[in-house]
């Protein structure tokens, strides 16, 4: 697995990853001499630390976040979900290298909204931001990013997806589970699904997208078996409270556009864009 780089590597990302999204919402490119001055680095030193990041050039990233590199993934890279299992999952590009293990709550357990429920939460650095942690002794049931929302927006989020449950502020006892799915340990990362039996069957089907691939909503019904419920599909995706560990960001229209993201969708660009460029670094 390839772990987040240095605190001090990430800062200097996000503020180039900043630049270049502006640049890219307006159609720009910007050139590897005009990045690294705004970072007030000299363009061999900046290339490198970028490329070590990122694993491709600036310039390279760059394309990965166009809205026309969406629609080449959709033409070259689109998995129906059947044949996800034969493309295969692992690579040493993304998260699910790691062994991946999930458990689902029960219905009645969800309709009970939490009531009983103990739900543990922290705070961690990742590579797209601060990101909120959440896990039951069973597993992670939650990862909001905050770099768009902010962190009052995204707590507020997720509390409010379980109403009943006793939340505790404990980032030490996630830690494990939350290392491992950041790639920076070789632990096991668990998963904890907290929902209703429908967008249970979506999550599970988001789950066998490999990495560097993308799928639609109407691929996704067809996929769970009930091919009318496009729109709902849409609204279960949306709904994935794990961000990145069940991979949301891969679902997108059936004209290469993006669709929506809950947690911004610069998040959602940059998620896809760091995957492909990883992917094609591995």
């Amino acid at each position: 697995m390839n772990a987040p780089q240095s605190p001090y590597h990430f800062e200097v990302m996000r503020r180039a990853l900043d630049e270049i999204d502006a640049a890219s919402e307006a159609g720009e490119l910007l050139s590897l001499e005009g990045l690294a001055a705004r970072m007030n680095m000299s363009p061999a030193h900046f290339q490198r630390l970028f490329s070590q990041w990122v694993g491709v050039s600036p310039k390279r990233y760059q394309q990965y976040l166009t809205l026309e590199q969406a629609k080449v993934l959709l033409r070259e890279n689109f998995t129906t979900l059947e044949a996800a299992g034969a493309v295969g999952l692992s690579g040493t590009s993304r998260l699910h290298d790691m062994f991946l293990r999930w458990e689902a709550m029960t219905p009645g357990e969800y309709a009970r909204s939490g009531a009983g429920l103990e739900i543990f939460w922290g705070w961690f650095e990742s590579p797209f931001g601060p990101a909120l942690f959440m896990a039951t002794e069973k597993g992670i049931c939650g990862i909001a990013f905050a770099a768009e929302t902010g962190a009052e927006a995204a707590m507020t989020d997720m509390l409010s997806r379980w109403p009943r449950a006793r939340f505790t502020e404990d980032p030490m006892a996630i830690r494990p589970w939350v290392k491992a799915a950041l790639g920076e340990t070789d632990g096991e990362a668990r998963l904890y699904l907290i929902g209703a039996p429908f967008q249970i069957k979506v999550w599970e089907a988001l789950l066998q997208i490999p990495t560097g691939h993308v799928t639609t909503y109407s691929e996704i019904a067809y996929a769970i078996g009930n091919p009318r419920a496009v729109r709902a599909v849409g609204t279960a995706v949306g709904r994935n409270p794990v961000s990145w560990l069940i991979p949301c960001h891969r679902a997108i229209r059936k004209s290469g556009g993006l669709g929506g993201y809950h947690w911004g969708l610069p998040v959602k660009r940059a998620l896809l864009a760091w995957e492909s460029a990883r992917l094609e670094a591995d």
